[in-house]
């Protein structure tokens, strides 16, 4: 059975640990519409992604 030689440090520890925090979701403000989108998805309310027209707009 593997057993640890040493016991980790608590600043090892906290190291290795440092890149397990959720960041915030990116959301940014589209051009046409002014509405909340994350980048490279469609706009939902207008239907627009890239400038091309993929969904029907919703009012």
């Amino acid at each position: 059975m593997a057993v640890p030689k040493r016991k980790t440090t608590p600043s090892r520890r906290g190291m290795r640990r440092a890149h397990d925090a959720l960041s915030t979701s990116a959301y940014t403000e589209d051009k046409d519409s002014g509405e909340m989108r994350r980048p490279h998805h469609i706009d939902l309310k207008s239907g627009m992604y890239r400038g091309r027209q993929v969904l029907p707009p919703q009012d």
